[in-house]
């Protein structure tokens, strides 16, 4: 079970957002290469970034700032990226800046043709993002709710040959209300490909929670606002899941 620290960019800094609120922000950094360093030596073994200025412009924002964390821990560990992420040219650059994953989100679900061309010219590379709430799936920051439902979604973009699904619950992101495991091992008993799970995370006893259903195909977890407050270390956590991993 992979735990993975979330770095979410918010004009350069390092900030959690209640609900995908953009006004709803705390900082918890000014600098997110010295934040990544954090995570890194505290036994993280991926990164998730967000640029929400660019998931909100529909163009990366934060560039400078995911260079720098990708400076600073790129050789060590994957990197995976979400946020605006809305043409080819753009997954490329950024896979030649050194990140490991590109997260398509909302252009996954407005434009499946281009989710389609970028599985097609970067295999290997590419996962979704699929933030739903009640079963269904929201674009644009979370600001609209779609008709579509997650899994038939999801199934549809498993068909192109993506790595794997980012499902957020976003009733619960930054609420610290404990992560929706009933609708994750919903999702990843209908894929083939792995799931990660999102949105809640809050203790120990979610992390032992998705360690049970792990061989559902819930591969790992983006940890936020939790390992920030300090409501859950991630280094105990981390060797707790290999533990129950193992066991």
């Amino acid at each position: 079970m992979l735990l993975i620290p979330a770095i979410d960019l918010k004009d350069g800094r390092c900030v959690r957002l209640k609900q995908g609120d953009m006004n709803d922000s705390t900082t918890f950094g000014e600098d997110p290469a010295e934040m990544a360093r954090r995570w890194v030596d505290a036994g993280a073994r991926r990164l998730h970034l967000v640029d929400l200025n660019g998931a909100f412009a529909g163009k990366p924002v934060n560039e400078p700032a995911i260079k720098a964390i990708l400076r600073e821990v790129g050789d060590e560990i994957p990197v995976q990226l979400g946020g605006g992420i809305r043409d080819l040219d753009t997954i490329e650059r950024y896979l030649d800046d050194g990140l490991s994953f590109i997260i398509v989100g909302t252009a996954a679900v407005k434009n499946p043709g281009f989710l389609q061309d970028a599985a097609t010219a970067f295999g290997g590379h590419i996962l979704v993002g699929l933030d739903a709430k009640e079963g269904k799936v929201a674009t644009d920051g979370w600001s609209k709710l779609t008709g579509h439902e997650v899994i038939d979604l999801a199934k549809k973009f498993e068909d192109y040959g993506i790595e794997g699904i980012i499902y957020t619950d976003i009733g619960r992101d930054g609420m610290l209300t404990g992560i929706n495991i009933d609708a994750t091992v919903k999702l990843a008993r209908a894929l083939s490909i792995p799931v990660i799970a999102s949105g809640g995370l809050s203790s120990m006893a979610d992390i032992e929670a998705l360690c049970a259903v792990e061989s559902e195909g819930v591969e790992g977890v983006i940890c936020g606002r939790a390992i920030y407050t300090g409501d859950l270390d991630l280094k105990a956590a981390q060797a707790r899941a290999d533990q129950l991993s193992q066991g």
